[in-house]
């Protein structure tokens, strides 16, 4: 099958794209390198192109024969979508927009939608369903549930077959350890206890320990970056036209800021500084998934659900890779920083 995949060099990307080469599937990665690594594309094509630009998606459909859609571009730190709304609109609902229309003008009606547990906003239960409410406290589970409503009304009116993916917290790396995680900046948990690990910044900052939780930390469900790309794999033969099927992807099992610190302390071997600070508006305090939905309709069935393996993963990863994909660009870029904080000691 040929697919194309919007944001495919980026992290959740980079390895959705793995799982579907090693399947058999023919593989165009559609990517603006805003935030994605063409080092961590390692098959298929890639384009640079950007989702907003309508001409060069339906040039790529048609040269390409696409057969289905894996979106997965957009901006995904909630914190940074209560500081600049507009932009997290703008990406991630009407390009989601753009993208819909330019399927419909070449006859692509196959899709599979990244989508995030930050719909369901702040759960009254621990184990969060599919059915249960969307309530979203910020502006990114906003601008992904908008796109998510679309999506229904283009199975209802087009024939669109659409599978929405809600994510909960992405983590681990390959096994391999040659592709993984880097966010330039980087706001995901591990990687930032891990970055802090190897000295690339001083402290890891936990924000907010006054939650209702055993510990007062925020508590969230890990899952591995490879189960996340398998689920893809399985969804694209479960799409059915005009119809959209949910589905979260989850551990089941939810794990605090600080039980996420030891875990580390525990991989790495040794303690690692941290700081408390206020809590970020738009944080929900808990979010955990029940994933029998998936496990059942699917055929989905995780291989690395242990915490520990996945830190250990993404350890591998960064102790090999301490500064990410290294390009000469980012090369020079990290020597000026550290120049700037050399004279600032000075």
């Amino acid at each position: 099958m040929n697919v194309l995949l919007t944001g495919g060099a980026g992290y959740i990307g980079s390895h959705v794209l793995r799982s579907l080469v090693a399947k058999g599937h023919n593989c165009v990665i559609y990517d603006s390198l805003v935030k994605g690594h063409a080092e961590a594309v390692t098959g298929g094509k890639l384009e640079v192109a950007d989702v907003s630009d309508g001409v060069s998606l339906s040039l790529s459909f048609r040269k390409n024969s696409i057969d289905v859609v894996v979106h997965l571009a957009a901006y995904i730190d909630s914190n940074e979508s209560m500081i600049h709304p507009r932009e997290y609109f703008q990406n991630n609902t009407l390009n989601g927009l753009t993208l819909l229309n330019s399927m419909r003008e070449c006859g692509v009606n196959r899709l599979i939608y990244s989508s995030t547990a930050a719909v369901y906003g702040r759960p009254t239960k621990p184990l969060i369903e599919e059915s249960d409410c969307l309530l979203p406290v910020n502006p990114y589970g906003m601008s992904k549930m908008y796109l998510e409503y679309m999506l229904r009304m283009y199975a209802e009116r087009y024939g669109l077959g659409a599978i929405s993916l809600r994510y909960f917290n992405a983590g681990g790396a390959h096994p391999s350890g040659d592709i993984g995680e880097d966010h330039l900046p980087e706001t995901h948990l591990i990687p930032l206890i891990l970055r802090t690990a190897l000295g690339e910044q001083e402290v890891v900052t936990i924000y907010g320990d006054d939650y209702d939780t055993p510990d007062g930390t925020c508590i969230r469900d890990f899952i591995h970056v490879c189960d996340l790309a398998e689920a893809h794999v399985r969804a694209i033969d479960a799409i059915e036209a005009g119809k959209v099927k949910v589905f979260n992807l989850g551990n089941g099992q939810g794990c605090s800021v600080k039980q996420v610190m030891g875990v580390c302390q525990k991989v790495i071997g040794r303690s690692i500084p941290f700081e408390v600070s206020p809590r970020r508006r738009g944080d929900p305090p808990q979010l955990v998934a029940s994933f029998a939905k998936a496990e059942r309709e699917l055929g989905w069935r995780r291989r690395y659900s242990d915490l520990k393996t996945i830190v250990s993963h993404a350890w591998s990863w960064h102790k090999r890779h301490p500064h990410g994909y290294e390009t000469e660009e980012r090369i020079v870029e990290r020597v000026k920083e550290e120049l700037v904080v050399r004279k600032k000691g000075e």
